[in-house]
């Protein structure tokens, strides 16, 4: 199993923690991913620490396909390929209609159709076998619409062609899931059972029989937050809070993906309860709602004894092809080693 660290995205402050990045470099790990949601944006961090490294791949989890064209984000991904000799990995996703439509101020579409397009040019213009033409729902090269000038041309990459750039997509939504297996080359599921992989498999299966594809070539690659400590409540408590956004907070009642991602997991009641909380506004009774069970099964927290022990289930899932990579969420260093220490 391949490990990597989430770097994420900044608060008010960038602070990338190179040290730390270096850290996980020298202890093996594989990888290192930047976030953006409507602050700090995730190519610049992603540019900056290939930069300050020489071993790990560096990705986007994710750069969101609204805020820009096909072929910027192929150009992009192409010329930080090129700079760091190989060590580009290109996470895609949809972002949510709040944030494109409030902060981009484009509209959200049709995510599925939307991510088909977008990764069917980014992977032409990276083949370069010829000027780039795609007539679809969301995008048109040459542009077509009432408003254009109509001179655009069907242009390639000045830039070698380069096909080895992997591309990911963040989904846990059964079509979602469906189409990152069918088009892309791995996905971020932002939690998972390693238990529980028969919750992704019918989508999963149907994707990659469409695209021509096994499990084999496929990287399904969650998030785990890892917490090293005696106090299991105490190192379970920010997890929790964090949960409980996306659980509770994360889209409108009727329409919230984790939410819907919380019950199939089996905590359908804990679910309902924690939307309630939240959107009534009681978000720190919320967070405590969030089960406990619900985070041992997709975290790793408290004793470095209870962390060994869950991870006999990663390194099974592992095994089985269920999980190709786990980037982990960790602050400590401790954290990190004793994860490099077991699984590496």
């Amino acid at each position: 199993m391949k490990l990597g660290i989430i770097s994420g995205y900044s608060g008010r402050s960038m602070d990338l923690g190179i040290e730390r990045i270096k850290k996980a470099e020298s202890m093996g790990y594989e990888s290192v991913w930047t976030a953006e949601a409507y602050g700090s944006d995730a190519v610049s961090p992603a540019a900056w620490i290939l930069a300050n490294t020489t071993k790990i791949k560096v990705g986007t989890a994710i750069m969101q396909m609204p805020a820009r064209t096909p072929a910027c984000t192929a150009m992009t991904a192409m010329t930080l390929n090129q700079l760091s000799e190989g060590r580009f990995m290109l996470g895609l996703g949809a972002s949510g209609p709040q944030v494109v439509e409030g902060w981009h101020g484009v509209a959200y579409g049709r995510p599925i159709t939307r991510t088909k397009e977008y990764i069917s040019i980014v992977r032409k213009i990276m083949a370069r076998q010829g000027p780039v033409e795609h007539q679809g729902f969301h995008y048109s090269l040459p542009y077509a619409g009432e408003d254009g000038t109509g001179l655009g041309k069907p242009l390639k990459s000045i830039l070698l062609a380069d096909t080895s750039i992997p591309i990911y997509t963040a989904s846990i939504t059964p079509t979602g899931l469906a189409a990152s297996a069918e088009v892309a080359d791995g996905v971020f599921p932002i939690w998972m059972d390693p238990d529980k992989y028969s919750i992704f498999e019918p989508d999963i299966s149907k994707g990659l029989e469409k695209g021509g594809k096994t499990l084999m070539n496929y990287d399904i690659a969650p998030f785990v937050s890892v917490i090293v400590g005696d106090d299991v409540d105490h190192c379970r408590a920010p997890i929790k809070a964090n949960m409980a956004l996306y659980i509770g907070g994360m889209g409108a009642r009727d329409k919230n993906f984790y939410n819907d991602y919380a019950k199939k997991l089996g905590f359908e009641d804990a679910a309902v309860k924690i939307q309630d909380l939240f959107l009534s506004g009681k978000k720190d009774e919320a967070a405590a709602a969030v089960p406990d069970e619900l985070v041992d099964a997709v975290h790793l927290v408290g004793p470095a004894e209870k962390i060994r022990e869950r991870l006999k289930a990663w390194k099974a899932a592992g095994d089985a092809g269920h999980v190709g990579s786990m980037l982990i969420g960790a602050g400590q260093p401790e954290a990190l080693e004793l994860i490099a220490s077991e699984m590496l």
